[in-house]
């Protein structure tokens, strides 16, 4: 992917989601190598493994503070920084799995488990959760409160048949508003800085798997979001009857809030050994 990991739609390339954009190194990232992801992972003892799918304007290192406790109360964490290798990282964790995603990561998780027996619990971090055929920006507009259209800056790319495609940016002086309002700006400022963009037409991608529907699902939802509309999360949690969670947050709740993000994936593993 070089230097700059952007995830594009293409079924070819990958069979769990269209495309997913990652963003910002906020610190060093706790997690595993894109290079690493592929080994293979072993349950310690009878917990589940966590598998952390970062979404849209956010990277693995976003998952920082939820991994560190994570770790500290025993639970095996693997936190691939490319939504591509989710398919692969799955197949090689030997044991139950809890699968988490985080905003477009929750359409990657809700087909990656689809069909995958080891998959236990689903948790949906401020994400989406769509039905087959449904898109994410179908979800977010179906319902007001995102002003995450007006403050993107989109910029063309070339794409490899010789045409040409479409990343979109938060605009650096919007970002800390839209995105993480309740983040320090001195992190936010990092994160606006080396923010990855999304490419436009995974905003557009139809879901093709809808594992929420037979896997037991955990839901957080954020009301100061600006980017996924909290009408729009609640309506997404109901329809899959998860078990959810409501804070006050912004979208960016992993960084800003990790302890609460910890809790809820905790009680989804623990679900699992029931």
């Amino acid at each position: 992917m070089g230097l700059r990991t952007v995830f594009r739609p293409t079924r070819k390339r990958v069979a769990v989601l269209g495309a997913i954009a990652g963003v910002s190194a906020l610190t060093l990232a706790v997690t595993t190598p894109a290079s690493a992801a592929k080994a293979e992972h072993r349950a310690a003892g009878k917990k589940p493994t966590i598998v952390l799918v970062h979404g849209a304007f956010a990277d693995a290192s976003s998952w920082n503070g939820v991994i560190k406790r994570l770790q500290h109360e025993g639970y095996p964490v693997v936190a691939p920084d490319d939504a591509a290798y989710v398919r692969s990282v799955l197949a090689s964790v030997k044991g139950p799995v809890v699968l988490v995603g985080h905003s477009y990561g929750g359409a990657v998780i809700s087909e990656a488990a689809s069909g995958d027996p080891q998959v236990k619990a689903l948790v949906y971090i401020a994400a989406f959760l769509p039905e087959k055929g449904e898109s994410a920006l179908e979800l977010s507009n179906k319902f007001p409160g995102s002003t995450l259209g007006e403050n993107l800056n989109p910029v063309s790319f070339p794409l490899a048949d010789g045409g040409t495609g479409t990343d979109l940016y938060i605009k650096a002086d919007k970002f800390h508003d839209q995105f993480a309002a309740d983040v320090p700006r001195a992190t936010t400022d990092l994160m606006a800085a080396t923010q990855r963009p999304i490419a436009a037409g995974a905003l557009e991608e139809k879901a093709t798997g809808a594992a929420w529907k037979t896997i037991p699902s955990f839901d957080l939802v954020t009301t100061g979001d600006k980017n996924i509309p909290p009408a729009a999360q609640r309506f997404m949690a109901e329809r899959a009857h998860a078990h959810t969670v409501e804070i006050d947050a912004s979208h960016a709740v992993s960084v800003s809030r990790p302890a609460a993000v910890t809790r809820l994936i905790e009680q989804a593993a623990r679900s699992t050994t029931r």
